[in-house]
Formats: structure tokens, C-alpha cells, sequence
């Protein structure tokens, strides 16, 4: 059974820096496209970032330039590299893996990330 557990968020401020991280288990890494989520409140949970099991990546218009998705298959982790933070990116960020062409997926619990001066 794949268990995801985030770490890195907290309280930054305004045009500052912060690294998630995504510890993944319980399966094969490889195996899995993985991605960052966030949802703020109020809002629904979007997409920020995707990698495949290959590194390639996609990101989400709002954190295009800003943000870095990154994986280690060696140590079965995810970073989300964050830069020029905005009150905007607050949320909290989910690491979600999806099992390679299948439509199953698992969620962490979460990390809150607050951008404020």
C-alpha cells in the first residue's frame, strides 16, 4: 500500500523560498507519475506540478518559472523547489502518486504553506 508524507511547508515571506518534500513507500517508485497539489481555502484542490516516472514535467500557468518539480527514484522522493513566493501560493500542498496508466492514486495528508509578511 503507497504512503505519501509531506514535509518542508511553513510561514515565508513574500517573494522567499521554500522546498517541499514527498516520502513515497509502500511500492514500486517507478512505477508512479507524481504531482503537487494545493488547495486554498475556499477554493478547490488544483494542480501545481507533475513529473513522470521518466522526469518529465508539467506546471500549472500560475507557477510557471517559479516553481521546480524534482524526483530521486533512488531515495523514492519528490521535491517541490518554490521561489518568488506569493500570498496567493498559500495553500495547503498535497503529494499525490498515480500508478502508470491506470487511473488509481494516492493522496498525503498534506502541508500547509503560508506566504505572508
Amino acid at each position: 500500500q503507497v504512503q505519501l508524507v509531506e514535509s518542508g511547508g511553513g510561514l515565508v515571506q513574500p517573494g522567499g523560498s521554500l522546498t517541499l518534500s514527498c516520502a513515497f513507500s509502500g511500492s514500486i517508485f517507478n512505477s508512479y507519475n507524481m504531482a503537487w497539489h494545493r488547495q486554498a481555502p475556499g477554493n478547490q484542490r488544483e494542480l501545481v506540478a507533475a513529473i513522470t516516472s521518466r522526469g518529465n514535467t508539467n506546471y500549472a500557468d500560475s507557477v510557471k518559472g517559479r516553481f521546480t518539480i524534482s524526483r530521486d527514484n533512488a531515495k523514492k522522493m519528490v521535491f517541490l523547489q518554490m521561489n518568488s513566493l506569493k500570498p496567493e501560493d498559500t495553500a495547503v500542498y498535497y503529494c499525490f502518486a498515480n500508478l502508470i496508466s491506470t487511473s488509481r492514486g494516492t493522496w498525503g495528508q498534506g502541508t500547509q504553506v503560508i506566504v505572508s509578511s
